[in-house]
């Protein structure tokens, strides 16, 4: 039931993709914000100006709804077409496949040659993401 926040936080490490300045981001929370009172606001803006991402529709996708983005899948000839699905307007959140590539999926739908992708579209599982062929 209280899941929800530390795969949130652990998703947003896998797309930062930098175990250090995650650590950095992580340690600087508690020396730039030491005593003092912090909105959900700040720390968002922290996260995305310190990763220099864009991880708002991130946040807004686990904080501000009960859904977990889905990755719906497809294939197409030589192709898979992927999309997400059960999101936030705008939700553009890149995943890692299990062979490594990364995907940078938005809600409408894109491709990726089967050659590069496998056998499957199969999401790396530290992404708090459902995934669904369709």
């Amino acid at each position: 039931m209280y899941d929800k926040g530390s795969n949130m936080i652990h998703t947003i490490r896998q797309v930062i993709n930098n175990d250090n300045l995650f650590k950095q981001i992580l340690r600087g929370l508690n020396k730039d914000f030491y005593h003092k009172t912090v909105s959900s606001s700040d720390i968002e803006q922290y996260f995305s100006q310190k990763s220099q991402m864009d991880l708002s529709r991130i946040f807004d996708q686990y904080l501000r709804t009960i859904y977990i983005p889905v990755l719906q899948w497809k294939r197409s000839g030589s192709q898979y077409l992927y999309r997400w699905a059960n999101c936030v307007k705008g939700f553009n959140m890149q995943v890692k496949l299990r062979n490594g590539t990364w995907l940078n999926p938005t809600t409408q739908w894109k491709n990726i040659p089967v050659s590069r992708a496998g056998s499957a579209i199969e999401v790396d599982r530290n992404f708090y993401i459902e995934t669904k062929k369709v």
